[in-house]
């Protein structure tokens, strides 16, 4: 019987410690152990895309092309591969494609072997250019089938789409198992199937939440898959991955035999098992099997989301509740599988719909968006009676969605003109224009500085050590002892920082201003202090709510825009303010018709539901 050979993709460089450590490894903890990776034989190492690119930017303050040119040098023999969201590319919006083509051009010249590429709805619509860019690059196409279960994802649906993804020109098909909700026996009908419908390698990939990830490989490749993702002991299982090395002694000797070196292979995973300890502050709570994923389809990321969600907002003992809502959310919007951004429109619109207390009050423009057609269809039958609420009877489309977009790239450098010293510069601006802005900024100004890494002494630290602030204590003011607990805090984008507590077992708000910050600009110091110092008198002049005409929010959050002014005309229903909550965008909608007589907020400022933001003259 003739070998069948099983190749691996190692997953330690980017979906590992994504999984595990909130993507907070940097560049210079991989660079020492790249010589061993390169050596060790594995058919590609995934180590951009995904999260790194946003975490390079936001935290590490590293430039994340720099980061793939020096992978590059140290990993000569080894593919390189990358994780990229079709139109999505590594932002949240769907970008035009010059700009798609660009950033696949420019991710080939820098050091991108292989693209899986892949579509948050399985709209191959969105996936198209992308690997059209890759193609004609001379790289590697991996379409990707985001697996999930529903009535309406059967085996005919992933075997229609991979024939399409087949025809446009994939090398290989991944079946991108993101929450692992796959099953061994699942995989055996699944696998076949697709074997049986096209010509071109199939790659497994699913993460260890359940607990079934590393039987799903092993009976996936005995069913025909001939390639497997798996994450080295120092960065698996959990959230992660099922372990290289107990998969490597699985096959070792069989029909399936990896060829790999397991004696390497535990050198490199006991480099990162230190490598590790460094990153403790960022460890995520998903180590253990967690099998509720089986019955709500709930990634594992997407719960420390939520977790994180419901703190801010003082209601973690809701988390059930949640859990119940997004099951029926996902169904209102025709059952699009759980992977970014899908699972963040769903997971917040069920949290808004717990805590406002009725079901789509609040209604993100995320949601909306994607009930018009603005992600690309819908896997299933959406409800009706909400795509009524939400967007009335705004045209939906029908088309790809980027076909409505224009060309933007010679925009975006004119934008950025003296910042960005190179397209690369150009398309990381695009990624994420405000984020994107300030790195290019501080980067002139040599001031970027990562966020610090605590030493490891301070793990152990009291709380009320050097290193930490409490949650819980307790103060003594003018002989009165209180009982203080912090339930979550919100971010504000200019002056407070709303703290939500509990004193003495009751909720209340705490505006905390910074006087210590340091600004980069033109603008003075003392000229940001007095803005703020306005700001806050601002807050506690709001007025409460106590008339129709008075205009408020569901959740606390910050005023991403203002929609009108005063002496403007308005007709109930219509959009007065945009606020984001919870990491996405919600339009506050006039509640009566009338005149706007009085506007209490500025983009930037924080709010909270017991103030008036805008007053209206009803007619």
């Amino acid at each position: 019987m003739a070998k069948k050979k099983v190749h691996i993709t190692e997953l330690v460089l980017r979906d590992g410690h994504q999984s595990l450590i909130a993507t907070r490894m940097r560049t210079d903890d991989m660079l020492p152990i790249c010589g061993k990776l390169d050596a060790a034989g594995f058919w590609s190492l995934e180590a951009w895309g995904g999260a790194t690119f946003d975490a390079c930017v936001r935290f590490l303050k590293e430039d994340p092309w720099e980061r793939l040119r020096k992978l590059r040098r140290a990993l000569p023999n080894s593919r390189i591969q990358m994780l990229l969201r079709g139109q999505n590319l590594l932002g949240y919006r769907h970008y035009p494609d010059d700009v798609v083509r660009a950033f696949v051009q420019k991710s080939a010249d820098n050091g991108v072997d292989v693209f899986r590429v892949f579509d948050a709805m399985n709209d191959v619509r969105n996936m198209r250019v992308s690997i059209e860019a890759v193609k004609a690059a001379g790289k590697h196409a991996e379409g990707a089938i985001s697996y999930t279960t529903s009535p309406v994802h059967d085996i005919p649906y992933f075997v229609a789409m991979a024939k399409e993804l087949e025809a446009m020109g994939c090398d290989t098909l991944a079946i991108k198992d993101m929450a692992g909700l796959l099953t061994p026996y699942s995989t055996v009908e699944l696998v076949k199937a697709l074997k049986a419908a096209i010509n071109i390698p199939i790659h497994t990939h699913s993460h260890a939440t359940s607990g079934l990830a590393s039987m799903v490989h092993m009976k996936g490749v005995e069913a025909g898959a001939s390639m497997i993702d798996t994450c080295l002991s120092a960065f698996s299982e959990g959230a992660s991955h099922p372990t290289t090395e107990s998969l490597v002694a699985a096959f070792q000797g069989s029909d399936y035999d990896t060829g790999l070196d397991l004696g390497l292979l535990q050198e490199i995973a006991a480099y990162f098992r230190e490598v590790r300890k460094k990153y403790w502050q960022f460890e995520m709570d998903s180590h253990q099997v967690d099998t509720r994923i089986l019955t709500s389809q709930i990634p594992g990321g997407m719960i420390s989301n939520l977790s994180n969600q419901l703190k801010e907002q003082g209601a973690l003992n809701r988390m059930d509740d949640v859990f119940a809502e997004i099951p029926r959310v996902r169904e209102d919007l025709g059952f699009p599988p759980l992977v970014t951004p899908t699972s963040q429109i769903v997971g917040t619109q069920a949290v808004l719909n717990v805590l406002t207390g009725e079901r789509y009050k609040s209604v993100t423009n995320e949601v909306k968006n994607y009930l018009l057609g603005r992600y690309g269809a819908a896997p299933g039958k959406v409800n009706e009676e909400v795509k009524k609420h939400a967007v009335g009877n705004q045209e939906v489309v029908t088309c790809r969605p980027a076909d409505l977009l224009t060309d933007e790239l010679d925009k975006l450098r004119t934008e950025v003109e003296g910042l960005a010293k190179s397209d690369e510069d150009v398309l990381t601006y695009a990624m994420f224009p405000d984020l994107g802005r300030t790195f290019l900024q501080e980067r002139a100004a040599g001031s970027l500085a990562p966020e610090p890494l605590l030493p490891p002494e301070a793990k152990n630290a009291p709380a009320g050590g050097a290193q930490f602030a409490p949650n819980e204590f307790k103060v003594t003011l003018h002989g009165e002892t209180y009982h203080i607990r912090i339930t979550g805090t919100g971010q504000s984008a200019e002056a407070e920082r709303p703290f939500y507590v509990h004193v003495d077992g009751v909720p209340e708000e705490v505006l905390i201003e910074t006087l210590n910050e340091i600004e980069v600009g033109p603008s003075s110091g003392a000229t940001r202090k007095s803005n703020k110092k306005a700001q806050a008198a601002t807050a506690k002049d709001r007025p409460k709510p106590s008339r129709p005409g008075h205009v408020t929010t569901a959740m606390p959050g910050t005023i991403v825009d203002v929609l009108v002014q005063t002496g403007q005309k308005v007709s109930a229903g219509d959009g007065v303010l945009v606020i984001e909550a919870m990491k996405m965008e919600n339009e506050i909608q006039a509640p009566v018709s009338g005149t706007v007589v009085a506007i209490h907020v500025a983009k930037g400022d924080a709010v909270t539901p017991d103030q008036v933001l805008i007053e209206i003259q009803p007619e």
